[in-house]
């Protein structure tokens, strides 16, 4: 099982062969947890995807007598708080005892960052499941044990209401919710910091359409009444839920306990995965997909205006080596894969398979493209990302990566053999793209 680490936002200034962090926009720290197929890169790696948030519209049947949805189909429904589980009366209550949320089973792996620090391991969602009566410790150790899945954690959540408006609410404790979260919201200690005073954390469409402003106290009605302070916005990723409390909050306002569960399985083929849970959750039930089955975007900013001289960090590196050695690729491509393979540089190597460098070359596929870069001189060095990175736009160009579309994603997919890899790349560049402009 292979470790891939991800770091969004905190490029490493290039000093030689080293590298030493610096702050730049976005910080998010991202490590995924595979056992998925495929060497390492060229010829490597495995990225997350990155959470996806869906529009509205219609499901699907599916085996078991649940419901299988795409995120972009449907949003996850959470029943009313204080429907607490063994009330019979609610249709989402059972006898069956659910999961505990901190059990080593409902938690992904190293994911306990200490309180107010960015965490140092991400888990994607891929898909979010709720059951009637919340997901029982048989269901989680069920899902687990499911081909290719990586990471499972039960989450509380209900439908309350706040300042007079409908607001469905998910809670768990924060070192372990915090991972799942998309990088920005990751990343941000002033918001976990607010959770953990017992405010509530909200999209920005629900702070909108709520009326809500940082720091004010609102009436809140769940299993009790009462008022709730209202922290700020924040990007969740999952179809349908408008806002997070930490735990304690929500065992105040009456959450039910373990009511979803969200699902990682980076290399799992997804309508595949969305069946099988849906059998093992059953009637009633409901699965949600949350990242879509294949990306097909491809239209990416290409930079024809970056300065001149040697790159001073890894952004100026990406953006300079995609225009010096293969005009029309676009720069975020290169800083995906230079976050997917090595952490911008933090982990060199070697991967199990003997890929070395920030860009994780195998020594066979560097005899042939490895490249002085940036005017070095002698022989190219694998581990030096003045070299490194070059090479990987040279042999990415080589490919056919300049054109975009199909040659792009082709060029991804020779560079690693797996579409989940190009995916992925795709993905996170998308990402890039938007948070640097």
């Amino acid at each position: 099982m292979r470790r891939v680490t991800v770091r969004r936002g905190s490029l490493p200034v290039v000093v030689g062969v080293g590298a030493v962090a610096v702050s730049v926009a976005v910080a998010a720290v991202i490590t995924v947890l595979s056992g998925a197929p495929g060497g390492p890169g060229p010829d490597a790696g495995r990225p997350p995807a990155a959470a996806a948030s869906g529009g509205p519209g219609g499901g699907s049947a599916a085996p078991g007598g649940g419901t299988s949805v795409d995120a972009a189909g449907m949003t996850v429904n959470l029943p009313a708080a204080g429907a607490h589980v063994g009330q019979g009366t609610d249709p989402w209550a059972s006898s069956t005892a659910p999961a505990t949320a901190t059990s080593p089973a409902a938690s992904p792996a190293g994911a306990a960052p200490q309180p107010g620090s960015p965490p140092r391991q991400l888990v994607v969602p891929d898909v979010i499941a709720a059951a009637p009566g919340g997901i029982t410790a048989a269901d989680l150790a069920a899902i687990r044990r499911l081909p290719q899945v990586r990471s499972v954690l039960a989450i509380d959540g209900a439908r309350i209401s706040v300042n007079g408006q409908p607001l469905n609410v998910l809670a768990a404790p924060a070192a372990s919710l915090r991972p799942w979260t998309p990088p920005e919201t990751a990343a941000s200690t002033t918001l976990w910091s607010d959770l953990a005073r017992g405010d509530l954390i909200t999209t920005t469409q629900a702070a909108s359409g709520l009326h809500l402003r940082s720091g004010r106290a609102y009436p809140v009605t769940a299993a009790t009444s009462g008022t709730l302070s209202y922290g700020t916005d924040a990007l969740l990723g999952v179809p349908g839920v408008d806002g997070i409390v930490s735990q304690a909050q929500g065992a105040r306002l009456g959450l039910v306990k373990n009511v979803a569960v969200l699902i990682n399985a980076p290399a799992a083929q997804m309508d595949a995965l969305v069946t099988k849970v849906t059998r093992i959750v059953g009637s009633g039930g409901q699965v949600v997909r949350l990242v879509p089955e294949e990306v097909t975007s491809t239209r990416l900013p290409v930079d024809t205006s970056v300065p001149t001289g040697r790159p001073t960090n890894y952004l100026m590196l990406y953006q300079e080596s995609a225009a010096r050695y293969c005009a029309g690729l676009s720069w975020t491509v290169l800083a995906a894969i230079g976050e997917i393979e090595s952490d911008n540089g933090q982990n060199m190597g070697p991967s199990t398979a003997g890929a070395l460098g920030p860009m994780q070359f195998l020594p066979s596929t560097w005899a042939t493209w490895g490249t002085d870069g940036f005017g070095d001189t002698g022989k190219p060095n694998i581990m030096n990302p003045f070299d490194a990175v070059p090479s990987a736009a040279r042999l990415l160009c080589a490919d056919g990566a300049a054109k975009g579309g199909q040659a792009l994603q082709s060029a991804i997919f020779d560079y690693n053999h797996a579409t989940w890899y190009v995916n992925e790349v795709l993905t996170l560049a998308d990402e890039y793209a938007r948070e640097y402009g």
